[in-house]
């Protein structure tokens, strides 16, 4: 049986509208922002609003049962806050668990994000793959499904790091961690054998990217690390369909469940990114 890469996506489309298409891209924390950076590349005159469900960071920190209720009741008030048109869910782990839920309770086309093993698998010319994950994302079963499905002939090597997107997350507020630390937790991704060296590294969660410049500096010797954020963006943008207005969206607006203080380097992270505005929809972790 074959698997879809992006298990998860409707297998609608938008109907046809008579304005700029709303987008809501939803994550645990700031992961996001990597796609969030590939979708207004590649649909500039849509309306973005961008959902970091702080309160509950990290996911990896809930049981299955309690992660699907709580994209569940954050996205369905996101949902009837926003209005979204459609939903980009920029989160590996809760794509992987609460998207058929999602799918059932909403009639929104949504769109996941998976851990780019095909891409990486595509890539490889010593064979030798490995897919940097969250331990989450490493114990479930849709992702070794996807190894089975994609990886041929290719070694692949399932890497669970633990702290890397608080690490990301921490980079992002102005304290980044130390370069052996770092270095630390990235080194299982590379393997040797038989004369041959891994090459590709699939980054699946969407938090890894925000450090890929360090790894890059890092790594023992040079590897391709695969983001799967352009590939999220082009089936959100296949979706959508082009906008009758090719100016840019609206300001973009980055909202909060939590309230964490926002320290000023996260500020100015924010901005350059064009989100200036700052909103608060608390929705405490029971």
């Amino acid at each position: 049986m074959g698997v879809d890469l992006f298990a998860g996506l409707a297998n609608t489309t938008l109907p046809r509208l008579d304005r700029a298409p709303k987008i809501l891209v939803f994550d645990s924390g700031l992961g996001g922002l990597t796609v969030l950076s590939e979708l207004t590349s590649a649909l500039a005159s849509a309306d973005y609003v961008y959902a970091a469900d702080d309160a509950a960071f990290p996911y990896g920190g809930l049981t299955d049962e309690a992660l699907v209720s709580r994209v569940l009741a954050v996205i369905g008030r996101l949902i009837e806050r926003e209005r979204p048109d459609l939903v980009v869910v920029a989160c590996n782990t809760a794509s992987t668990l609460a998207l058929p839920a999602l799918r059932a309770r909403f009639d929104l086309p949504f769109v996941g994000t998976v851990p780019a093993i095909k891409p990486a698998v595509a890539a490889t010319r010593s064979g030798l793959v490995t897919v940097l994950a969250t331990p989450g994302t490493v114990r479930r079963e849709h992702t070794r499904t996807m190894i089975d499905a994609f990886a041929g002939g290719a070694q692949v090597t399932l890497v669970g790091a633990p702290n890397l997107a608080a690490f990301a997350e921490a980079e992002l507020r102005g304290a980044p961690v130390a370069e052996a630390t770092l270095a630390a937790e990235i080194a299982p991704c590379f393997v040797e054998a038989g004369g041959r060296r891994t090459d590709t590294v699939a980054l699946a969660c969407t938090h890894f990217p925000l450090l890929t410049r360090r790894f890059e500096r890092l790594a023992p010797w040079p590897v391709e690390w695969i983001d799967p954020a352009p590939a999220v963006a082009k089936r959100a943008v296949a979706l959508v369909g082009q906008s009758p207005d090719t100016r840019a969206g609206a300001p973009m607006r980055c909202l909060f469940t939590s309230d964490h203080p926002l320290p000023a380097p996260l500020a100015a992270a924010l901005e350059a990114r064009g989100l200036k505005t700052i909103e608060r929809e608390r929705l405490p972790l029971n």
